[in-house]
């Protein structure tokens, strides 16, 4: 088994299904790999594939008419995106962008959808997925408006750290910028926050981060 395959068949669109569907999912995939600041898909692009990330990080973002961007969401090895176009839909609702070198399986879209209406296996998986982001999505709405800045870098700090400990290093996995983007928040409001972290214990260099009291960053 390759490398590839080994990290296809631990996602969540693999999960369960028979030696049979797996393979042929696998058909319809083709591996592809991308530079940082690739774009993979654009918005509006007529859509023919879905993905499926096996190395590396991808932002999904959408612009306005100014070329204003906002992130969406930041896809991590085993995350797929834009599966919802296997229930319909002729074109990408946003841009796709290689955050550093990546490497991807591109699904046809035509070809899943034929074995999904064959296999329930795979619907359910493919129905699971956009039920998953869905929630994310209302997640991340709830967070920007119930949540701070400073709350919002300390939820995800401490979603890095491992249970039961009371300080702990962890290296942010992609640059600040697509931090702030997944974060909802500006750059410099993302500085802000690890600054007004610092009384919690919070410090930070480059993408190393110190937390001296978790049980404090916790009352943040």
């Amino acid at each position: 088994m390759s490398v590839e395959t080994s990290v296809l068949a631990r996602s969540k669109l693999f999960a369960g299904l028979g030696s049979n569907t797996a393979n042929m999912l696998l058909k319809h995939a083709e591996i592809i790999r991308f530079e940082p600041r690739d774009f993979i898909v654009r918005e509006n692009q007529r859509a023919d594939a879905f993905f499926c990330v096996i190395q590396g990080y991808v932002r999904l973002f959408k612009t306005n008419e100014v070329g204003r961007a906002a992130d969406i969401r930041i896809c991590e090895p085993r995350d797929t995106f834009a599966e919802c176009l296997i229930g319909g839909g002729g074109i990408y609702a946003y841009n796709a962008q290689a955050a550093d070198n990546i490497v991807l399986a591109r699904f046809n879209l035509d070809g899943v959808r034929r074995l999904a209406e064959e296999d329930r296996a795979l619907d359910r998986n493919i129905m699971q997925l956009m039920a998953d982001h869905l929630l994310v999505t209302m997640e991340c709405v709830a967070s920007d408006r119930l949540q701070t800045a400073p709350q919002r870098v300390a939820n995800y700090l401490l979603s890095q750290c491992s249970p039961g400990k009371p300080s702990e290093t962890v290296r942010l996995p992609y640059q600040k910028s697509l931090l702030a983007g997944k974060l909802g928040l500006a750059p410099e409001a993302l500085s802000r926050a690890f600054g007004s972290l610092k009384k919690a214990g919070v410090t930070v260099r480059g993408r190393t981060v110190r937390i001296d009291d978790i049980a404090a960053l916790r009352q943040m």
